[in-house]
């Protein structure tokens, strides 16, 4: 199937189409000014309210991959970024490139060992996510947390009710490692159509980012 143009839009003459108009004049959606953006500064950044949201990088490679974590994370005003094993750490100057400086604003944290991270955040009430593809699986689009409720007691082992997560993503190759798959609450999956079943760690972080922060809103 070929794509197709809407042939209204197609005119042999060179004069180009009038641009719509809002109210007053001009453009009907103007660029917002940098400076018209409510950007907050770093301090406010770390005074704010967070998501109740951690990110867990088991073994991320690519410092791209880290580097859109963080700023995703910023983005979203999460708790933080947590770095395991291999995973680079700031400073560094290509996750700044990628980051855009949000490694100064989101709180991280560096475990050499992914485990003793997921010990770490169950020692401090998190509930555990695999992002994964594993046999039984719950569906991303079936998953509602509720993280606006303030916890009743320390999250269980495979119960994923909880008022704060910790969502582990593996590396680009070989995924989360299976030791920590087993050691998490539960596994969440994002539902796929096409040949490869298969997404890059940033694009995977941010759809699972916007899952959890539109529960805020």
């Amino acid at each position: 199937m070929e794509f197709q143009f809407n042939k209204d839009y197609l005119s042999d003459e060179t004069t180009p189409r009038p641009a719509r108009e809002g109210q007053g004049g001009g453009s009907l959606y103007r660029k917002l000014k940098i400076t018209e953006m409510n950007r907050i500064s770093v301090q406010q950044f770390h005074d704010a309210e967070k998501l109740p949201l951690v990110v867990v990088l088991d073994g991320v490679r690519s410092l791209y991959n880290v580097g859109s974590v963080f700023r995703t994370a910023d983005a979203f005003r999460l708790t933080g970024v947590v770095l395991c094993g291999i995973t680079a750490t700031p400073p560094n100057a290509e996750i700044h490139k990628t980051a855009l400086g949000a490694e100064d604003s989101v709180a991280w944290k560096h475990f050499n060992d992914t485990m003793e991270a997921v010990r770490w955040l169950r020692d401090e009430g998190y509930t555990l996510l695999a992002i994964e593809q594993c046999e039984g699986s719950t569906m991303l689009n079936d998953f509602h947390p509720n993280i606006s409720k303030a916890p009743k007691s320390l999250p269980s082992r495979g119960n994923l009710e909880g008022s704060k997560y910790a969502v582990i993503l593996g590396n680009e190759v070989k995924g989360v490692q299976q030791c920590v798959v087993d050691a998490c609450d539960g596994c969440i999956e994002i539902p796929q159509f096409g040949t490869k079943h298969s997404m890059n760690v940033s694009v995977t972080a941010g759809i699972i980012i916007w899952h959890f922060a539109q529960q805020r809103l």
